[in-house]
């Protein structure tokens, strides 16, 4: 059954369900934080601004609030210990600001109290980095030499072993941003940080940001399925 599915036409089918539902999740995204990027804060608070707050808030002194070119190109650095936000998450003050300044605070939190998945995340990404840059060759080659010698077919196997670390990597960032994304509106709320009206609009923007991450590692699983039942047969 899972042979035909994922061998047979139904994978180039699947591959465009992915697609549109990825394309989906990315166009709402985008929509609704230029929406909310017009829906000015009533504290006036910039990203920058409420970044530092909430650093301040949970103890939190040796993390720097920097600004870093580009759309959405906002993340924490644990190695380096910086909240990285965007120029436009920076300087401004707005509903989409607050959320992401606070999401990305939250995982400072994270790496500040030592959660579990947040560690286990990061043993992961040097690894994750090199194994994702050559499972697909190893795959192709494997699969190339796999008729003549035993040695290709053992590539191939390692090569689906290592994909397979870059989906297990994908599943474990998903309690990493849900935690984060709650932290922060935890945070939001609690210090009353934006109003009722300004709180949803926040829930709203996290929510779909973190449906990237499931569409990520759910596409990731189902490429990893087909490999593995590619190399098998």
């Amino acid at each position: 059954m899972y042979e035909s599915l994922f061998l047979g036409g139904d994978y180039f089918l699947l591959i465009i369900i992915f697609a549109a539902f990825s394309f989906f999740v990315q166009y709402k995204l985008t929509s609704k934080f230029k929406k909310f990027k017009t829906i000015h804060l009533s504290n006036g608070m910039t990203g920058k601004e409420i970044a530092e707050k909430m650093l301040l808030d949970h103890g939190i002194r040796n993390v720097k609030v920097i600004s870093v070119k580009g759309k959405l190109t906002d993340h924490y650095d644990p190695l380096k210990k910086t909240v990285n936000l965007s120029e436009s998450v920076y300087n401004t003050s707005n509903a989409a600001s607050a959320a992401v300044a606070a999401h990305e605070c939250g995982h400072a939190v994270q790496h500040n109290q030592s959660y579990e998945w947040l560690q286990l995340r990061s043993k992961l990404v040097p690894v994750v980095s090199i194994a994702s840059n050559l499972s697909m060759w190893m795959i192709i080659i494997g699969l190339g030499l796999a008729s003549s010698n035993v040695i290709g077919n053992n590539l191939a196997i390692a090569g689906v072993i290592f994909f397979g670390l870059g989906t297990l990597f994908s599943f474990i960032t998903l309690p990493v941003e849900y935690d984060a994304s709650k932290r922060a509106l935890a945070w939001l709320q609690r210090k009353n940080i934006v109003s009722q009206r300004e709180f949803l609009i926040s829930k709203d923007a996290l929510k779909w940001a973190a449906r990237t991450y499931v569409v990520a590692a759910i596409g990731s699983l189902a490429t990893l399925i087909y490999l593995f039942l590619r190399v098998r047969r």
